[in-house]
């Protein structure tokens, strides 16, 4: 009877002890899985970061992309008053002012009302 009581006892403690190594064990990837989630969220290069940074770039690639549309019109400008007579006169024309001996230039004003 002794030895049934002690070893019930013993089998108590046993599993006592088993159920303790198994909350901390659980406890323990918890807390870890937690710390990387945190780290994955709001780290460094986190996911916050990274949709910021996705955001940069597809501003900024637009932005490239606008910027070489206006250069290849400039280019396209500058290839023209290099090489086109009829440009160069319209050109001067329209920015200046200029006119040819013997033109009259008339220039109308909107009405602000």
């Amino acid at each position: 009877m002794r030895h049934k009581k002690q070893q019930s006892s013993l089998r108590g403690q046993v599993d006592r002890e088993r159920k303790i190594k198994n909350i901390i064990f659980f406890s323990s990837v918890c807390l870890v899985l937690f710390c990387m989630v945190i780290a994955l969220v709001l780290g460094n290069m986190g996911v916050f970061k990274y949709t910021a940074l996705t955001k940069t770039k597809y501003r900024l690639e637009t932005e490239i992309s606008t910027l070489e549309a206006e250069n290849k019109t400039l280019k396209t400008r500058v290839s023209a008053l290099k090489d086109d007579d009829f440009y160069k006169e319209k050109y001067a024309r329209e920015e200046y002012g200029l006119a040819k001996s013997g033109e009259y230039i008339f220039q109308f004003k909107d009405d602000v009302r």
